[in-house]
């Protein structure tokens, strides 16, 4: 899997949603390899999107199509100041990746110094993690060079994941979590997409 990754301000959520709404019913029928679409917009404006493809190839070419770039030609107008474009060719999936189901979805930014260890326990707590966090239903990373991610969690709500933050996890669980914690490089950032924006291929 191959994921685009893009990250800009709007004052306009509305009319943003309305030209996702558009891409995806007019010009994702003629999009090979485009698997789904993970957005939305926080509290505060932050425009993030996780478009996820088959291969590279397959995001290269759709953004070489002309109506891909007069569809954003239009829709980056939304957008305010810098946007931020990531071609992240690694990704790692967590409870079988994203889900159009969710509720709720954390965006987290980050580094881990070592991406092998973080795929190993990844696959280590994964099935345990299941039992402890109903309320977690799938993940997915994107990495983009030298450890640097964006990273999108699932959540059936986010009540529900506001409660399973409190819990406690037995001691098994919290050793992975500590030692994954210890691979970060810097702070982790989050942005909530409380209205979360999910489409993927019908």
């Amino acid at each position: 899997m191959f994921i685009q990754v893009i990250k800009g301000r709007t004052a306009d959520p509305a009319q943003l949603r309305a030209a996702l709404d558009r891409w995806v019913e007019e010009l994702s029928p003629g999009t090979p390899g485009w698997l789904g679409t993970t957005a939305g917009v926080t509290d505060d404006g932050t425009f993030v999107n996780l478009a996820r493809f088959e291969s590279e190839e397959a995001a290269r070419a759709n953004s070489g199509r002309p109506e891909q770039h007069q569809w954003w030609t239009e829709t980056s107008k939304l957008l305010s100041g810098d946007v931020v474009f990531r071609d992240c060719r690694e990704v790692v999936s967590f409870l079988g990746g994203g889900s159009d189901e969710a509720g709720f979805v954390q965006i987290i930014e980050g580094r881990t110094r070592d991406v092998q260890r973080m795929r190993e326990l990844n696959d280590l707590y994964e099935a345990r993690f299941q039992d402890f966090r109903t309320d977690v239903i799938g993940g997915v990373a994107a990495l983009y060079g030298e450890g640097a991610f964006t990273q999108a969690i699932y959540f059936t709500s986010e009540a529900a994941a506001r409660e399973g933050e409190l819990k406690q996890p037995p001691a098994e669980l919290k050793e992975l979590f500590d030692e994954e914690m210890a691979l970060y490089e810097g702070d982790l950032v989050f942005h909530d997409l409380r209205d979360p924006w999910l489409f993927s291929r019908r």
